[in-house]
């Protein structure tokens, strides 16, 4: 048997089991936990339960020990040279004429790697960046692309319901939406009125979708949905 816990590194983001090991954690609680890639800061989400370990298993990764009032401070440096980066990063880009929309930037705990996301219609070839980068900041450099829906996720936003962007606030994963589920739920087909903030077709039309069906009626019979790879 393990004690197993459910560790969250991001606002509405997948959920990971990590080895609670000997330490008492609640909901919510902060700590550090050991991950391939280095130590991360996550939050409690899922508390502590025994679990049957399974042979064929890999061991799971170990929480290092509950979040300090350091470490927390050390989040807010983390933020600022997140913030200095993003304009440093900005003005690279302009300077190289480069057509990609950098949006967000993360720096994982001991700053050892910047991840710079952002966004674009094709390929970028961003070699040089990734030099002036390396050289402003000496530290590991990964430069992500991403879908405009998981721009949406990371950015946050209030849709046109007046509340919280669902992907932002509790989605962990991107369900397929098509526009027949729009038909089916007798709803307009204005591509104005079905599209949320990211100019794709809401999220939110997977929800009920189901009520909608006939009987008897396959889940995974549309056509043309859409649907972007996860980031977690």
């Amino acid at each position: 048997m393990e004690k197993i816990i459910g560790i969250r590194f991001k606002v509405a983001g997948k959920i990971y089991d990590f080895n609670c090991g000997a330490y008492v954690l609640n909901t919510g609680d902060q700590v550090i936990v050991e991950t391939e890639n280095g130590l991360c800061f996550g939050t409690v989400a899922i508390p502590p339960m025994l679990k049957e370990k399974k042979p064929e298993s890999e061991p799971l990764k170990k929480v290092y020990r509950p979040a300090t009032e350091d470490d927390r401070r050390q989040i807010e440096k983390n933020k600022d040279l997140e913030s200095r980066a993003f304009t440093f990063c900005k003005a690279c880009i302009e300077e190289l004429g480069l057509e990609m929309n950098l949006f967000n930037i993360e720096s994982n705990f001991d700053t050892s790697k910047l991840t710079f996301y952002f966004t674009a219609d094709g390929r970028v070839d961003f070699r040089k960046l990734v030099k002036m980068l390396v050289k402003e900041f000496r530290t590991k450099i990964e430069m992500r692309q991403v879908g405009i829906r998981n721009q949406a996720k990371m950015c946050g936003g209030i849709g046109r319901c007046g509340r919280e962007l669902c992907c932002s606030a509790f989605m962990t994963r991107f369900e397929p939406v098509s526009i027949k589920m729009a038909k089916r739920q007798g709803l307009s087909l204005n591509p104005t009125k079905i599209s949320g903030v990211c100019g794709r077709l809401m999220c939110c039309l997977t929800f009920e979708d189901g009520i909608y069906r006939k009987p008897g009626e396959p889940v995974q019979n549309d056509n043309h949905a859409e649907e972007e790879s996860n980031l977690e």
